[in-house]
């Protein structure tokens, strides 16, 4: 994406930016020739006052320098009204950006966001949206107007002596070269410095979250030189672009100084053989400082630029990638409420890279019954229930719940029709009562905690809830933590209640607690899916033995489907697998 196309999407992306831009570069100029009126004013008084052919005259240059006050204090309110005209565009624009960018992440499929470290989605969300703000707000708004001030400046150079202007410009020569020249270099460094930002946040947040694994393996020294290397890599490429953007303002000073040298050279030789006055070798100075100023600054803020558009970029990438998994919207058809028949058929997937993990499902399951997906670690038991809650799309096939593909229905409505149990729950900081809230979000407190209590009270989990410190107010923390793992099941279980969902997907949620809250969970389960149809990865075979039917799993394909006493007497698989199960039990 070069730097027209990302300023053209940008600004489709975030219209926010532009709204009203005609009017802020309209004020930015007034506000150029505001100050640019300085040293006309400069040399009139010079010229009329200071050096008048009868004498000094105070009444002109009291009214120069009162004409020059009022200018000065017109151009600053007009420079004051585009900051304010800059940051509101930019802080709205940004929100916009945000939003766009946090949205995007929530559309892409599981696959594709396993493909990233998620704490490169927050620094593309976060950080880099950030990198925009000095660039949108001030420096945005400080290089529009010291553009329009050059040009103004030099516009009235010109018309003082256009020779002597020519001769300035060519002072600036250099500083064109080393811009074309180092810019490029100076954008692929700051690239290279934000995606080696973006690989920090994602290290730093996995070792936060892993923090009890790299204590308990006694690895913290080894996590912290990990970090010590990416910090060292950020701080050499940081230099590395901070030398190249130096060099430009390098030649800045350079042409500065030169063309002050040739301003005053031409100037003098100029007013000796009486083709210009005093006061306009006076004003030509002037104007040459303020020309140079201007775009001395400008070359500075480049390389804050280059740091931002990188980082806008970065974000409109995000914004812009392909998203796999459709939602048909108001266009799609809903699922109907109460049919959970589950039907899948021809199923095929093949993860981005790598091997084929299903090949040529075909599955049915009758509404309200439960079926047992067993097989060995591997065989594509998660896969195919991933799937089926349109976590991503198969490589071909259907998958039909209520008789409606589910590619198309909105994704509000296979939401409501369909919940998933994982095998860990996992819960929001805040108190158990806002988690339940992400079953019904448009239930006012009142109704939310009358619904949760029924609830835990259907599922025979009342007695727990009242035990809680607080009750539904109880906090839960960061990711559930303050509660134990299986109460952070029972939690999940209480929300997937609530959502009342046609179809019921479950990861094992007991294969992780201890005996007595298993029982608790199970029969918190029971009632769950009670008249649903409810499709149980089950890590035991106990829980095979009580679904309606079983379906094993092995190397991506399904080879045996039927009620758990069928298969048993068949002889295959599944026969050994509960024939070793019963074996493991009983030592």
């Amino acid at each position: 994406m070069d730097t027209r196309t990302m300023f053209r999407r940008g600004f489709a992306v975030s219209p926010e930016f532009r709204i009203g831009l005609g009017v802020t570069l309209t004020l930015a100029a007034f506000a150029a020739t505001g100050r640019a009126a300085v040293p006309f004013l400069t040399q009139r008084v010079t010229d009329l006052g200071l050096m008048a052919p009868g004498g000094v005259n105070l009444d002109v240059v009291v009214q120069y320098a009162a004409a020059g006050a009022v200018v000065l204090v017109i151009a600053a309110v007009l420079a004051w009204r585009v900051r304010v005209r800059m940051v509101t565009a930019a802080e709205t624009g940004l929100a916009t950006l945000r939003i766009r960018a946090f949205r995007k992440v929530h559309e892409l499929s599981v696959l594709t966001q396993n493909e990233e470290q998620r704490g490169r989605y927050v620094s593309r969300v976060t950080g880099d949206v950030e990198t925009m703000r000095d660039l949108m707000q001030w420096t945005g708004a400080a290089m529009i107007i010291a553009a329009l001030e050059s040009v103004v400046v030099f516009a009235v150079m010109m018309l003082y002596s256009w020779q002597l202007s020519l001769i300035i410009l060519v002072a600036f020569i250099p500083m064109v070269g080393s811009l074309m020249w180092i810019q490029p270099r100076v954008s692929r460094a700051f690239q290279h410095v934000r995606e080696q930002m973006a690989d920090l946040l994602g290290k730093t947040s996995e070792q936060i979250v892993g923090v009890s694994t790299i204590r308990s393996y006694g690895v913290q020294q080894r996590m912290r030189d990990q970090l010590r290397e990416e910090n060292d890599d950020i701080l050499a490429a940081e230099k590395k672009a901070s030398i190249l953007a130096s060099v430009n303002f390098s030649s800045t000073v350079i042409g500065q100084s030169l063309a002050t040298g040739l301003a005053l050279i031409g100037g003098t030789i100029m007013a000796v053989n009486g083709s210009m006055s005093v006061g306009t070798v006076v004003a030509m100075a002037f104007l040459v400082h303020q020309f140079s100023g201007p775009v001395m600054w400008i070359i500075e803020m480049l390389a804050e630029m280059q740091r931002a558009l990188v980082g806008w970029k970065r974000v409109l990438e995000l914004v812009d990638e392909e998203v796999t998994i459709a939602d048909p919207g108001a266009d799609g058809t809903p699922i109907p409420h109460g049919h959970g028949e589950l039907e899948m058929s021809g199923i095929r997937l093949t993860y981005p890279g790598g091997p084929e993990v299903l090949k040529g499902i075909d599955l049915t399951v009758p509404a309200g019954k439960r079926i047992a997906l067993v097989g060995t670690t591997g065989s594509g038991k998660t896969s195919l229930a991933r799937l089926m809650s349109r976590f991503f799309d198969p490589t071909s096939g259907t998958v039909k719940v209520g008789g409606v593909d589910v590619r198309e229905v909105p994704m509000e409505s296979l939401r409501r029709s369909v919940a998933v149990v994982p095998q860990e729950g996992f819960l929001f900081d805040g108190s158990v009562l806002t988690n339940l809230a992400y079953a019904l979000p448009q239930a006012d407190e009142s109704e939310l905690r009358a619904r949760s209590l029924a609830a835990f009270e259907s599922l025979g989990l009342e007695g727990w809830v009242e035990s809680l410190p607080g009750g539904l107010d109880c906090p839960v923390g960061p990711r559930g933590e303050l509660l134990s793992a299986g109460e952070r099941q029972l939690v999940a279980i209480a929300r997937a209640y609530l959502r009342d969902p046609d179809l019921l997907i479950l990861d094992e949620a007991t294969s992780a607690v201890d005996p007595a809250t298993e029982v608790r969970i199970s029969r918190a389960l029971e009632s769950l899916m009670q008249g649903r149809t409810s499709v149980v990865i089950a890590h035991r075979l106990s829980t095979a033995e009580r679904a309606d039917l079983v379906a094993v799993m092995e190397h991506g394909e399904l080879t045996e489907v039927g009620p758990h006493r069928e298969l048993v007497a068949a002889g295959g698989t599944y026969a050994g697998l509960h024939g070793a199960w019963v074996a493991q039990t009983r030592d």
